[in-house]
This record gives structure tokens, C-alpha cells and sequence, in this order.
């Protein structure tokens, strides 16, 4: 199913995507690192609570609606007529690796309900390795678009 009047926005659509999709992995690289720090933190003290903040907001007013946004246009462009073929395989893999980050996306809210709650269990070590996940989807998503392998 395509959507003809979407040819028309196609340019702007596709510059949105892309913007909103920056903004997204801008706080998808950020949050993890955020939680690296927190963890240093003593539980209650000033300092863990200014990084709840800082989460907390980095997630509800950047992530959030970056997430949403490039979902939204991302929908736009696969509604756009001749834009995908549906038989090619890189639009699957594209596909699952935008899957598999909002997922990660999902987890790394949990995250942050748990250092809300001062509920945080896991050590700095794997919020260091956690935060290299965007970054490897991020390349096989750009290399899907880009390259179309």
C-alpha cells in the first residue's frame, strides 16, 4: 500500500526523518553514558539525584519524541510510492535493526525507572558495553540505506 500524495512531501519527509532520527541517536548514545556516571553516585546523595534528573528528562522531552517522530516519518517514506522494494533485502535488515533499537530504547527506559527507584543492580562495566549497541545498529541501518547491499 502506498500513499500517492507522499511523493509530493517526499524531499521534506526525508529531511525530517533524518533529522528527528539524529536527535534520537544523539540521546540513544548519551543516555548509557549518563548511567555510567549515576553509577558512581552514592544512592540519595545530591549528585544521584541531579542524574535522575538529567535522565529523566534527557529521555521524556529528547528520546521520546525523537523515537516517535522518526517512526512517524520513517512510516511516511515506506507509505511513499517507488521508494521500497519490498523484495530487496536490505530493507529487512534495516527494518530489524530499527526494531532491535527501539528495544534497546524500551530496555534503556527500564534502566532509568530503576535508578529513579534506586533500584539499580547492574555496575558501570555494562553500561560502558551497552552503550556501543546504538552504535553498531546505527552503522548497519546507515550502511543498509546508504549501500543497499
Amino acid at each position: 500500500m502506498t500513499v500517492p500524495f507522499l511523493t509530493l512531501i517526499y524531499p521534506w519527509t526525508k529531511a525530517f526523518h533524518i533529522v528527528s532520527m539524529v536527535a534520537w541517536m544523539a540521546g540513544m548514545f548519551y543516555l548509557p553514558r549518563l548511567f555510567v556516571y549515576h553509577c558512581a553516585m552514592q544512592r540519595g546523595s545530591a549528585e544521584s539525584e541531579r542524574f535522575k534528573v538529567m535522565e529523566h528528562r534527557l529521555l521524556k522531552q529528547i528520546v521520546n519524541p525523537a523515537m516517535i517522530a522518526t517512526w512517524v516519518f520513517g512510516t511516511m517514506l515506506v507509505l511513499t510510492p517507488g521508494i521500497i522494494d519490498w523484495s530487496a533485502p536490505w530493507w529487512w535488515v534495516k527494518l530489524t535493526a530499527v526494531l532491535a533499537m527501539s528495544g534497546f530504547h524500551g530496555a534503556m527506559s527500564k534502566w532509568k525507572r530503576q535508578f529513579m527507584e534506586d533500584r539499580n543492580t547492574r555496575l558501570h562495566r555494562f553500561y560502558r558495553i551497552a552503550n556501543e549497541v546504538p552504535t553498531l545498529l546505527l552503522v548497519a541501518i546507515v550502511i543498509m540505506v546508504v549501500v543497499r547491499p
